[in-house]
Parts: C-alpha cells; structure tokens; sequence
C-alpha cells in the first residue's frame, strides 16, 4: 500500500534520511524502531509533506506523494497522528473531530459513530475543551481525529509516549481492532518494545537514517535489540 524508495532527506546540511527504502503492505500493522534521533518522526513528517524529500519516492496505492500538497495526501486517504498529539485545546471534542470532516473522500459530514464506539470517553466529553482532557484523553482525541476521514492508511507516532499504562493499553486494543475488523493499514513508529510485539505485525529498525533490518514481528531477535534499540 504504501512504498517508500530511496529517499533522502536534509535538514540544512544535515543528512538524515539516507536512501530509505520500506514497504507498508496493505492490511497489516508495521512498526518502525530505532534508538532516539535516527529518523524515524523525520521519515512520517516527509511522507506527510511536513518536510520536504531532496530525493526519491514515495507512493500510496502506486501515486506519488512527494509532487502533492499535505492536505491532498490527506485527501487519499491517510490519517496521521502527529507526536504531540496536536489538537486544539480551545475547540470543544466535537469541533476537533468535525475539523477532519472535509477531508472525507465520501462527503460525509458527519461524524463517524464508530469513533465513539472505540473511544467512549469522546462522546461523554463532546462537548468538554480539548485543552481541558487529560494526557490519555487528548491522545484518543487525536487518534479520533484522524479516524473520522476515514482512512486507509493509519500513521501514529508514539502514541503511548506520557500516557498512563492503562490508556496505552486501551490504545492498542483500538489499533488491533482497527487492523483487524476493519482492515486499516497501520504504519507505527514506537519505542515500547512490549507494545510492538504485541499489536504489530512486522517492524523496521532504522539506525542512522537508514533502514538495518525489517521483517515479521516474530523475527525481532534479542540481537537485532540488543545491536539497534538498546542504549
């Protein structure tokens, strides 16, 4: 589904993509590793058009998204859930979510049941600040957000990161729920080794902007941990 190939990325002069290539297939759940500063949020922001690409290829369902602006690459079909989270903390729940409504490809101008259905605490809080939710809260509000454009492709970035276990916990189950009953394709960049093994299908380490190792989930050795992911 999405195809990233030999993509090179400057920040100044500063290297940090380095002719990465990836394959996110159609209907699984792939999350990207690596230590701290490789590349990893820099690799979702240029996919999304945040940042600019120096070379190579980025392709969702064979059309390329570097010659599109961020808001038509939107407008294909992928939902993105920034680190940060986001979200407008002095519009209301509703409003947040109603912001990704015109991006629907459908028209629809509502806003999904199904986002209360996986997120109950949105719909009791619809009509509460987003400013006003807690950490966890806020986290649902932007992974909600995304969802009500009706994705085909869901990009997180570090969506446990300052959230209690719990609602981390209740994150993933959405995830699973999402890749698996409704067929989403997820691409996730996480540090929480537990977290990816237990709700992705296949990972990417990056190590220095480049791409070192890929393969089904069941294939993360302790070696590949201990050369890549252990500081």
């Amino acid at each position: 589904m999405l195809s990233v190939d030999g993509l090179n990325q400057y920040y100044g002069e500063s290297h940090i993509l380095r002719d990465l290539s990836l394959e996110v297939p159609s209907g699984r759940c792939t999350c990207v590793m690596g230590r701290n500063g490789v590349g990893k949020t820099t690799l979702l922001k240029t996919i999304m058009g945040e940042v600019g690409a120096r070379s190579g290829s980025v392709r969702f369902d064979g059309e390329e998204l570097l010659k599109r602006r961020p808001e038509a690459r939107a407008g294909l079909g992928i939902g993105y859930v920034p680190q940060g989270r986001q979200i407008f903390a002095t519009l209301s729940v509703e409003e947040n979510l109603r912001i990704g409504l015109p991006a629907r490809r459908d028209r629809v101008r509502r806003i999904p049941e199904r986002i209360y259905e996986l997120f109950p605490v949105l719909k009791e809080m619809r009509y509460r600040r987003g400013g006003d939710l807690s950490g966890g809260q806020q986290q649902q509000l932007a992974i909600g957000r995304a969802l009500v454009l009706d994705p085909r492709l869901l990009i997180l970035d570090e969506p446990g990161e300052g959230i209690q276990p719990n609602i981390v916990a209740q994150i993933g189950e959405v995830i699973r729920r999402l890749n698996q009953e409704d067929g989403l394709t997820v691409l996730l960049v996480e540090q929480k080794l537990p977290f990816a093994r237990k709700y992705a299908d296949g990972f990417a380490i990056m190590d220095r902007g480049q791409k070192v190792a890929n393969g089904d989930i069941a294939a993360l050795s302790d070696d590949l941990i201990k050369r890549h992911l252990t500081v």
